[in-house]
């Protein structure tokens, strides 16, 4: 069986709809893949932070009703990690954030996956233990990241820029949305980012563009990938959803082996991405970050459709 070990904060989204209404959901980028992975069959540990308080329960109770494992340290006698979600008639989401990042993070024992994003790999004090916790991994585990930008939380650009660029240099597999690389890097165009991230050691690279085709890199290939057309319930957890999909089909057959080695063939790399996509389809179906189950998404496998260069 695959496993996985996920690294960053778990939280509280507070929801407030186009019509006023106030949900309280789990949320957190990490903790939405390690619940996607989970949904989709794999293994799945969470290093993370929340607290014993009552939006601490709602976030324990939400991994395990998803199978998710909790890391020993994860629960700690602090006040669970908040996000205010604010959506607009379009259905997108408007965050802002009260956020407690300082783990006790043990190095996990050898996985298939390492993976972590967003707020826990980015905010001081407890980013420097991610990349230790990354850069310890064994050579055989798929790393993998995605930046998922919050600048409202974790400092200026030029810092975030080095940790990301730093953290690239140890992974496998970097999603970022066109949102991050538009406030990472205002002045380049996607092509330049993407082709960059290659030559820092990334073996497959993707900017996700919403319901625009998303831009795929691998050290031998360069296509596009337009998302399936639905309608749009929300898009919280979009990403995420996109990320454990992502994740998920490099687990297919022999990807793993083939994004470590940096040998994925066009075919896996166009069935990868377009697991992707499928799971994040559904994800905006559907209100709140609600990644699919197993049985929702097929296993990947070579499909036809991309637009290559």
């Amino acid at each position: 069986m695959s496993t996985a070990a996920v690294i960053g904060e778990s939280l509280v989204d507070r929801i407030i709809g186009a019509d006023g209404v106030v949900r309280e959901v789990p949320g957190g980028s990490p903790m939405n893949v390690a619940v996607g992975l989970a949904r989709l069959g794999v293994e799945t540990t969470l290093f993370t932070q929340f607290g014993t308080d009552r939006l601490g329960g709602v976030v324990a109770r939400h991994l395990a009703e998803s199978h998710v494992n909790v890391a020993r340290g994860s629960v700690a006698d602090v006040a669970t990690s908040t996000a205010t979600a604010t959506i607009d008639e379009a259905g997108s989401a408007h965050y802002s954030f009260d956020i407690r990042w300082s783990p006790q993070l043990a190095i996990p024992a050898s996985v298939n996956v390492l993976h972590t994003g967003s707020i826990g790999a980015l905010l001081e004090p407890g980013s420097r233990r991610v990349l230790e916790l990354l850069e310890a991994a064994d050579p055989a585990t798929l790393v993998s990241f995605d930046p998922n930008i919050r600048s409202g939380v974790i400092g200026g650009r030029a810092a975030v820029v080095e940790r990301v660029e730093r953290l690239a240099g140890v992974c496998d597999v970097l999603k970022m949305s066109d949102e991050d690389a538009a406030w990472l890097y205002p002045a380049r165009s996607h092509a330049q980012i993407a082709d960059e991230y290659i030559e820092r050691g990334v073996s497959l690279f993707v900017i996700t563009r919403g319901g625009q085709a998303c831009i795929v890199r691998t050290p031998t290939h360069s296509f596009e990938l337009v998302p399936p057309t639905v309608d749009i319930a929300d898009t919280i957890g979009a990403g995420d959803a996109f990320m454990s999909g992502l994740l998920f089909g490099c687990l297919a057959g022999h990807n793993r082996e083939a994004v470590v080695g940096r040998t994925l063939s066009l075919d896996a790399a166009e069935s990868i991405v377009a697991t992707a996509l499928e799971s994040a389809a559904i994800t905006v179906g559907r209100d709140g970050a609600s990644p699919p189950y197993s049985g929702e998404i097929a296993v990947p496998s070579s499909r036809p459709g991309a637009t290559t260069r």
